[in-house]
């Protein structure tokens, strides 16, 4: 291993210091969001229409697709999910 490299444990939040069990949550969440964005990349969506979609507004859609997770809460990012025609599934590992 070179210096100053740090081999990753797979989860960037617990790489950055947070606890287990907030690092599992933020990695769901940024999963979820990200899975979301490719989603409206991927048919083209303007942001409005993903709010109809969504049944969020514009302008959080625009918080979406900006990743600011810091203002959707897991349970939020499983409805939008949902909303959107995914299914959300939770699988735990030993």
């Amino acid at each position: 291993m070179n210096e100053g490299i740090i081999d990753s444990s797979g989860n960037v939040f617990i790489d950055l210091g947070f606890p287990p069990d907030e690092a599992a949550i933020l990695q769901m969440r940024a999963d979820l969001m990200a899975d979301l964005r490719k989603l409206i990349k991927a048919k083209r969506l303007t942001q409005a229409e993903a709010g109809e979609i969504l049944g969020i507004s514009q302008s959080r859609v625009s918080d979406l697709i900006r990743g600011k997770w810091e203002r959707f809460s897991l349970e939020m990012l499983i409805a939008l999910a949902t909303r959107a025609g995914m299914r959300v599934t939770l699988k735990r590992a030993a």
